[in-house]
């Protein structure tokens, strides 16, 4: 038998693909489709205090190998979450991680006291959306990272994820988040990006900027978890490009605790439980009983 459970920060899983934020609703949507009981965990849609109509129209567009997004942290907000959501969210058999934002470092502390006194099993802090109006990208300040996950680690009881942007010192932002208390650090969001409609002759979105994610990024998000592994002690979970058990496979290899899936949900609506059968399939092939052989065998 094959044992794909995985401990990540603070955290047990009965195995190491996750649901990234914002690419699975808040699970009820998927279960239509399959069972999501098998997947290891759901990060929910990034929640902020009050809830947010998201950005206007167009908010997806596509490129070569690439999904271009603007939604815009689209949300019900937090009561609503927990009151209407989270319950439904429970009844699904796996693990749920609140996916948090806020405006202020303030509201984010706010956002995890009340997120930790609830049934979630694990707060993210998405310090990394490229698409807010106004918004931003914190994460890649190491001294508001360390700021923000302090504020938070106070106030939070539940295992704390930091969810850190592809672009800046990705380094000393982990790092940052790591002295600061979190217990495992996500890397990475999608990469600032500009699409151009030449019809209109303007920017696609109305906030011009978006997220590039899909498997143009992977080759990038696979190099920054291989060098955070190398300097952190705490748990790295990969995201950005996986679609495959093959990707997944190499970000473990590359050190990764878990991988999150995001846009490969769109391309195959069952790509991770594909995923998570690729990976016990590939392990049994081979007379392994677990993941522990092969993680961070690349170094």
């Amino acid at each position: 038998m094959v044992d794909l459970s995985v401990e990540v920060g603070g955290l047990r899983l009965k195995n190491p693909v996750i649901a990234a934020a914002g690419t699975f609703g808040f699970g009820t949507e998927y279960a239509r489709l399959y069972d999501v009981g098998l997947l290891g965990g759901i990060c929910t849609k990034g929640l902020t205090l009050k809830p947010r109509p998201g950005n206007p129209p167009p908010r997806l567009w596509e490129t070569p190998c690439g999904l271009l997004n603007s939604i815009g942290l689209e949300n019900p907000g937090v009561e609503a979450f927990l009151q209407e959501e989270l319950p439904r969210m429970r009844g699904l058999g796996t693990a749920v991680i609140a996916n948090i934002w806020g405006e202020t470092p303030e509201e984010y502390r706010e956002l995890a006291e009340r997120l930790s006194r609830s049934d979630v099993d694990a707060i993210e802090l998405n310090l990394s959306c490229p698409n807010v109006p106004g918004g931003k990208i914190r994460g890649g300040v190491p001294e508001e990272v360390a700021r923000i996950v302090g504020l938070c680690r106070r106030v939070c009881e539940k295992p704390l994820w930091v969810k850190l942007p592809p672009e800046g010192d990705v380094l000393e932002a982990a790092q940052a988040a790591e002295r600061a208390g979190a217990d495992a650090v996500t890397a990475s969001n999608t990469f600032r990006a500009l699409a151009i409609d030449i019809e209109k002759g303007r920017p696609a979105f109305a906030g011009r900027i978006g997220g590039l994610s899909g498997p143009a990024i992977k080759p990038i998000a696979l190099r920054v978890v291989y060098e955070l592994v190398q300097k952190l002690k705490l748990p790295v979970i990969g995201c950005g490009g996986i679609t495959s058990w093959q990707d997944a496979l190499e970000f473990i290899m590359a050190g990764a605790h878990a991988v999150q899936v995001g846009t490969g949900n769109f391309i195959d609506p069952l790509c991770i439980p594909k995923i998570v059968r690729g990976l016990a399939d590939w392990l049994a092939g081979r007379g392994m009983e677990d993941l522990e052989g092969v993680r961070g065998c690349a170094h």
